[in-house]
Parts: structure tokens; sequence; C-alpha cells
């Protein structure tokens, strides 16, 4: 068992991925692909500082928020690539040219609403000025002092900033862009990892075929578009663990995949997500499973178990906010 589960962690752990295949560990029913303006929104939201640390503004011109102040953000066209959402989406609102750096953050509220946080830093182009102004923004600044002498769309930026500002002085996880990877539904590639208090490690492993990183989706109906990732993660710890599954580490992100126009026109996104469980009592090993479809991997490489076990120790992934 050992070569295959080593390699695709050792693939997760360095940001990428592979194609899905349309095989799903838990899958609810319905469920279908992953739809731009029908089942599914993305949004991108880009964070830019200059050489001067000013932090890059939009006037907004839509008429219930007109006039107020914002990152540049809107939502992914179908087709649309995400790296390239948010180039698009920078350009047409403050006239500058942009290459995302790292994705900071993943909003959520399930397959209805997903916004991708990106920092950013500019290319090139021309600052927009009011003489500019057009549907998509009355114009764009770089702002060098505090937000709150502004008016603002919405504060929920001020804590996106504070995020970013903290990565730049020390990133707390390695650059994470998305991979052009298909997939066609909303799903989560898990990395579920028990550590115990001697120093062991275990990961979860699927059984059907060769032994793998379970992968489990969102369903379409409405409860699943907006109930969140964590609904498929608990629905398929509750799948292979007897007992109610103890509650896990908040979700952290390890890289994405997606691939702008997939088959039938689908737009899902895969994620690879960092997840631990918590001991049940000192010196316990990992939570007995029920029935043959999971299993528990030992892992024993000291390379590979001293990665996972850095990136569960520092929390050294991109953060998930439901």
């Amino acid at each position: 068992m050992g070569e295959a589960p080593a390699a695709e962690l050792d693939t997760v752990l360095g940001g990428g991925g592979w194609d899905v295949a349309e095989r799903y560990d838990c899958c609810p029913r319905p469920a279908g692909p992953a739809r731009l303006r029908r089942n599914a929104c993305y949004v991108v939201l880009a964070v830019l500082f200059n050489e001067r640390d000013e932090v890059l503004l939009v006037q907004e011109a839509k008429p219930e928020c007109r006039g107020k102040w914002y990152l540049p953000a809107g939502r992914m066209e179908p087709g649309e690539t995400i790296a390239a959402a948010v180039r698009r989406e920078v350009r047409e609102e403050t006239g500058l040219e942009c290459e995302p750096l790292t994705l900071l953050a993943l909003e959520e509220r399930g397959p209805a609403w997903i916004r991708f946080v990106f920092l950013a830093r500019p290319t090139g182009g021309t600052l927009k000025t009011l003489q500019d102004a057009d549907a998509e923004s009355l114009q764009a600044a770089w702002w060098p002092g505090e937000l709150s002498a502004l008016p603002l769309r919405a504060p929920d930026i001020l804590p996106l900033l504070d995020l970013a500002a903290r990565y730049r002085r020390s990133p707390s996880h390695p650059a994470t862009l998305p991979q052009e990877l298909p997939c066609a539904l909303i799903c989560l590639r898990l990395l579920v990892a028990f550590a115990s208090d001697a120093g062991d490690l275990w990961v979860l492993l699927s059984t059907a075929g060769t032994p793998h990183l379970p992968v489990t989706a969102c369903g379409t109906a409405a409860s699943e578009l907006r109930g969140g990732l964590r609904v498929p993660v608990l629905r398929l710890l509750r799948d292979c663990l007897p007992l109610a599954p103890p509650s896990p580490a908040p979700l952290g992100l390890l890289g994405l995949q997606h691939r702008a126009g997939g088959a039938g026109g689908a737009d899902g996104v895969c994620f690879n997500v960092l997840l631990s469980l918590p001991a049940g009592s000192p010196g316990a090993g990992p939570p007995e499973l029920q029935g043959p479809a999971f299993c528990w991997w030992r892992v024993e490489e000291e390379g590979l178990k001293g990665r996972i076990a850095q990136r569960l120790r520092a929390a050294a992934v991109v953060p998930v906010y439901s």
C-alpha cells in the first residue's frame, strides 16, 4: 500500500492535484456538475499593495453602494479560470494589470457562494480616474492610511487586509495558486490526519481500488448549496466512524484545482483539505473505523511525516471561513 498514498500525499502537500475522474467516496443525491450562474457562484477578491505599502481600493459605481470604497472584487464568469477572473476584475475596476501571488483565504457558504481572496501584485496599466468612470467603478486609488476615514461598502474587507499584511510580513503557508485540472463537481479531497501523543501519525484512506485519499462531494439540493463545505466532510466522517465523529480541527486548504469550461460546461472545483481528528484519550490511537471502505495508514517515512506534522502544528494552510 505504501507507494500510492505516499505519492498522493507528496502531491497535495506541494499544492498539486490530479484528475478526480468522477470517483467519489461520498456523494449525496442529487449531485451534478457545478455550473456558474445556475447552481454555483464564485467571487474573486484581490488585495494589492504598492512599494509604499498603500492598498489599492475602488470607488463603487453600483447604485446601492455608489461612492463607497472596497477592494477589487466581482463574480467569475462561466468559462473563466480563477486567476483570469482576478486579473479581469482588477483591470476593469482599477485600470491596472496584476498577477495573483497566492490564495489568502477562502470564504464560503457552500456552493451557492464561494469567495476566493488573493494577494496580487500590480504589473502595469494606468490607474482609473473619475474621468474614466463607468459601470464597473467610479475610480481607483492607492490608499495610505486607516480605512476608518473612508466610507466603506462593507467592513468585511478589514480582516482580509489584516490577513494580507500579516502574510506579507511572515507568510503563514506556501504560495497557493489554482491548478488547471478538471473537476465536474464541487468536492473536497481530504487529508484527514491523526497524531498520537507518542508522535505517530496516521492518514485516513479510502480502500476502493488502489488506496487513496478520500474525496467527498457537495450535492445540488438547496440545503447542500447553502450548507457550507463542512457538510460533505462531516458526512464522510459519519460514514466511516461508528460513533459520533469527533469534531475536526477547522478546515484549511493545501491547494485547489479548477479548469474552466469542463465537460458539459462544468465549473467544478476540488479543494485539497487538511484536517486533524483529536485523540479520544491520552495515549489513544486513531478512532476505530466501521466497515472495510476506509482504513488508517500509518506514515512511516520520516520526511513525509515531518511535512504533515509541520502543516498541522503551524496551521500552515489557507484558512477557510464558513
